[in-house]
């Protein structure tokens, strides 16, 4: 019997195999969206371009604020986001100033309205505020200054992301290239969605969670169906998919010691490994290349295809994509309820996390455990990740829960 191969040791070989892209294409701003940054992002200019106010309100100088008691400035003009005023304001001065308006040259405070008393052309102010000089006065470069690397390759770009660049004055922006993936199931016995069944069928849902799954990825989709258990189809498919694609995945057929075409084939057509993994669920994976493609084999059973492709899969195509590798983020919490664990293999159980009477976030299990129970997958939000050396958890344990992405 083939020996367990542990978890993190799988993780790094196949890291360690796959090279990211370095294809880049240009795309408007507002098309890059998720997509990943493929170049260095420099700023050309400083953000803010120039001091400015942070308040409605009255632009003075610090010096003129009084240790004790009021003073009053005269108003010598204004200053609006995008009218500046001209010229240079001089001591016992001030000028009314709207938020994100420039300083006026010889200012370097704002005093915000509600702390001002305007009579005509003056303006008061009083120490009882404790104003202090600079203020409510954002500084030119306080976001980004001029010449700064201010976004490195490899990040996904998001929201913020994108408003970065554009204040920035770019128009378009270099990203990699989506990666494409085929993507198919084997088996007789397997109907699609809609279809109607036959005496001893099943409807194949791991083509649906795997289409999902990789949709939440950004890559380009080539869904190549059910292939029958005929050797010739399957070698076929396997061929025509390697052929349009940078990765092929299929599900179902990777078991050591398995009768069927699928491992034959891939004896023939490339460089693939069978592993029996120390984790639970999904202990089958097979992974290597077919021709030019790299190749992933996830097991049958439904939570199984989904959790080798979370922990497995999904890092390795985002490493292929050219995105920084994340580590997954786990939290310690408590655990309300017994879980029922053996000595051996990591263990992904299904969990919910919710707040307990005193509003400490804590978790339970999300019911039966058994790798056919897709519905556990629905109803959890995270996985309780248990150690392989763990032989159970009583409720009121700590454990290390590891949040689902949104």
């Amino acid at each position: 019997m083939q020996a367990l191969l542990p978890f993190n040791e799988a993780q790094e070989q196949i890291f360690q195999q796959i090279t990211p892209t370095n294809k880049t294409e240009s795309v408007s701003v507002k098309e890059a969206l998720g997509r990943t940054l493929g170049e260095e992002i420099i700023s050309p200019i400083h953000v803010p371009a120039y001091n400015n106010s942070a308040m409605d309100g009255y632009a003075i100088q610090g010096s003129d604020l009084p240790e004790n008691g009021n003073i009053t400035l005269e108003v010598v003009g204004s200053s609006f986001a995008g009218t500046p005023f001209e010229g240079s304001m001089q001591a016992g001065q001030s000028i009314r100033i709207m938020t994100g308006a420039k300083i006026p040259d010889g200012a370097d405070t704002v005093i915000m309205q509600e702390k001002a008393t305007r009579e005509g052309e003056q303006v008061s102010f009083s120490s009882e505020d404790n104003h202090k000089a600079g203020e409510n006065v954002r500084m030119a470069g306080e976001d980004m200054r001029e010449g700064e690397a201010v976004l490195q390759p490899g990040k996904q770009l998001g929201s913020a992301e994108l408003g970065m660049i554009a204040s920035l004055g770019y128009g378009s922006v270099k990203v990699k290239k989506r990666i494409k993936v085929a993507f198919f199931s084997t088996g007789d016995e397997l109907c699609s969605a809609g279809e109607a069944l036959g005496d001893g069928q099943i409807y194949d849902s791991n083509r649906y969670t795997v289409f999902s799954m990789l949709s939440e990825l950004g890559v380009e989709l080539i869904d190549l169906g059910i292939i029958r258990d005929k050797r010739e189809l399957i070698e076929q498919a396997f061929k025509d998919a390697a052929a349009q694609a940078d990765v092929v995945i299929t599900s179902g057929g990777v078991s050591v010691g398995e009768a069927d075409f699928v491992k034959e084939t891939l004896d023939n057509l490339g460089e693939v490994n069978f592993w029996r993994i120390a984790m639970k669920p999904g202990k089958p994976l097979a992974f290597g290349k077919v021709d030019d493609a790299w190749f992933f084999g996830l097991p049958g059973n439904p939570v199984s295809a989904m959790v080798t492709f979370l922990q497995f899969v999904r890092p390795a195509i985002n490493h292929l994509s050219g995105k920084a590798r994340v580590t997954p983020f786990r939290i310690p919490m408590r655990c309300i309820n017994k879980l029922k664990k053996r000595p051996g293999r990591l263990e992904f159980q299904r969990g919910i996390m919710e707040q307990d009477e005193k509003g400490e976030t804590v978790v339970r299990g999300a019911g039966h455990q058994g790798s056919h129970i897709l519905r556990s997958m629905s109803i959890a939000d995270c996985f309780i990740v248990l150690p392989a050396e763990n032989s159970g958890v009583e409720a009121g344990d700590w454990v290390e829960v590891e949040p689902f992405q949104s």
